[in-house]
């Protein structure tokens, strides 16, 4: 009522992102508007690029432009465990820590009931499909230490211990509803040295 359609349109578009109020959505988009023709465009074909080129992995559901990914691929890795992680920002957060050599499963979300996601709502059947061929000793659940990520790991766990896997949980150095993806490295390490076998 108050922009031209496009403008209108434009913010609309934007706080439909996660985290962005109208508020921001307005920000960003007379930033937008105010920068050079070739800068929008190439944001835009940034954008069409990402989406048209990123896909899932097919062994470890990691967001990818080649599959399998550049860490299922890489022959150096420790293909003996698997770190359970939610979203594709959490390997992200290990890799970073430069501590970690195993492979990842990436379960593309948490269970919530209270947001109607349940155990076929993410990546747990590829994780146990994949698991019939993998040689992996250790699973370790390093989901969210929130109410979401701790239902996804007791689930996990009580589905993956009648197979024999050793299953650990990160060690309590992560902070009670915190998201791996602001966790400094330090605290992650400290988390990952610490963990422990769920009983």
């Amino acid at each position: 009522m108050f922009y031209a359609e496009p403008i209108a349109k434009l913010i609309r578009e934007l706080g439909r992102l996660p985290g962005i109020g109208p508020k921001t959505a307005q920000r960003l988009a007379f930033h937008i508007l105010k920068r050079d023709y070739a800068e929008v465009v190439a944001l835009v074909k940034a954008l069409v690029e990402a989406k048209e080129q990123i896909q899932d992995c097919s062994i470890c559901c990691n967001l990818t432009d080649c599959d399998p990914c550049a860490i299922c691929s890489d022959v150096h890795r420790d293909r003996s465990v698997i770190c359970v992680v939610a979203e594709p920002k959490d390997v992200l957060a290990f890799e970073r820590m430069r501590e970690y050599r195993g492979l990842y499963h990436v379960l593309q979300g948490e269970i919530s009931p209270m947001d109607g996601v349940g155990p076929n709502d993410i990546r747990i059947k590829e994780l146990m499909v994949r698991l019939q061929s993998a040689p992996v000793t250790e699973i370790i659940l390093a989901t969210n230490p929130d109410v979401e990520g701790e239902a996804t790991a007791m689930y996990l766990a009580r589905l993956l211990k009648p197979s024999g896997f050793k299953v650990t949980r990160l060690a309590r150095g992560v902070p009670e509803g915190g998201s791996l993806e602001y966790i400094d490295e330090v605290t992650l390490v400290r988390a990952f040295e610490g963990r422990r076998e769920i009983q």
